[in-house]
């Protein structure tokens, strides 16, 4: 017997997976030069050479037993003081060392979070469009998931939406930005309108009500401010990853930030270190925090990812498709032309396009393509977008 949870997450795939797998099975048949897969939010940028050049230096100037040890089980001093000095520098924030947990990459880091924020009865608000493990992260840890509708065209915050959908069991409003599907950043007026409501219903709920912002995609922005959110709203919790800044999705490194203003903030840092150790997820890999000790300060050159974004919004909203403007990540999301995003990424599939639907992003009617690729495989798959657009 097994627990029947746990077996459906594993033997149903996320259609983004199985979209990536169909890609990979259709490349090894047609060729991958005639597979168009937009499915995956996998950089392509490489990492900065900095990066490279501190591994190396790691390994040749560091004891082995110091590179390959466990640090302490919230990370090492030194990663933590260096992630707080960046961004005391950036946002004048008043991070501590001490208000770090060092993740195993955001993805466990969330899941330490919604555990620590899972009192009996206890809700999560997500703002649609959102990643889908999201759902599953925040149910198995004991949180009622509940999905604000988006706020289309331009996916901002439906404020009123979020009002209508608070209770007094709201532990937190979920906000991803820049944006995992639409590539959306929330403006600073958003988050500032989203603040004040929270207070209000803080003050009369009696308890606070945080936000949880997850920023894997803080600095792919294009020419716009992305807030950081703590110094809007003091009641924030922030889960980081490097995977997309420092192009290091493989090495499973981030951070959890529980900012000293934040109600409760000891009780909440102390209920992550809880969580991520009931799942296993502490002592984060010591060369990777090693490496982010000495590279925390650097910034991803975005001319590539740029100069796709430019290529896809420009030369498919001049074929007719409609989205809202991408200002950041690698990730637009587009109207389905008919108005069915599944019926509409099957047509794409027959000529090897790959589209991801939006139904597990909160989201019907639209599809989501990552634009994380080849330039080239973008010029070539345009026809293929015009050509269905005709269909």
């Amino acid at each position: 017997m097994v627990n029947q949870n746990a077996y459906q997450l594993g033997a149903n795939r996320s259609c983004i997976r199985d979209l990536f797998e169909y890609g990979r099975q259709r490349a090894a048949i047609v060729g991958e030069e005639n597979v168009y897969d937009y499915s995956l939010g996998n950089p392509s940028i490489p990492s900065p050479p900095q990066v490279d050049e501190a591994v190396r230096q790691i390994l040749l100037d560091t004891p082995t037993l110091q590179v390959h040890g466990y640090t302490s089980a919230v990370g090492d001093l030194a990663t933590q003081q260096a992630i707080a000095d960046d961004l005391n520098q950036r946002y004048n924030a008043g991070c501590r060392a001490e208000d770090f947990f060092i993740g195993c990459g955001a993805a466990p880091e969330l899941v330490a979070v919604f555990r620590a924020l899972a009192v009996p009865e206890g809700e999560l608000l997500a703002i649609a469009p959102y990643f889908p493990e999201y759902k599953p992260f925040a149910e198995e840890a004991g949180l009622i998931f509940k999905v604000v509708p988006p706020d289309v065209p331009e996916f901002q915050i439906k404020l009123d939406a979020v009002e209508a959908m608070l209770t007094p069991n709201t532990q937190a409003v979920l906000v991803n930005s820049p944006n995992n599907p639409s590539g959306v950043v929330y403006t600073r007026q958003t988050l500032r309108a989203l603040a004040e409501l929270l207070t209000r219903k803080s003050e009369e709920y009696g308890h606070p009500i945080y936000i949880i912002s997850d920023e894997p995609y803080r600095e792919l922005a294009y020419g716009v401010e992305v807030p950081f959110v703590p110094t809007i709203y003091p009641h924030t919790i922030v889960c980081y990853s490097y995977s997309k800044s420092l192009s290091l999705p493989g090495e499973r490194i981030g951070y959890v930030y529980v900012p000293q203003a934040a109600a409760d903030s000891r009780e909440i840092y102390a209920a992550v270190a809880g969580a991520a150790r009931s799942a296993g997820h502490v002592c984060a890999p010591s060369l990777w925090q090693k490496v982010i000790a000495r590279c925390a300060q650097l910034r991803p050159d975005l001319d590539a990812y740029d100069r796709n974004r430019r290529a896809l919004y420009e030369g498919l909203t001049e074929m007719g498709y409609e989205m809202a403007k991408p200002d950041g990540a690698f990730y637009l999301f587009i109207k389905a032309p008919g108005g069915d995003a599944n019926a509409f990424s099957e047509k794409a599939k027959k000529r090897d396009l790959l589209l991801v639907p939006g139904d597990g992003f909160g989201c019907p009617g639209y599809f989501r393509i990552c634009y994380c690729v080849s330039y080239d495989m973008i010029q070539r798959s345009l026809p293929v977008f015009r050509a269905l657009l005709n269909d």
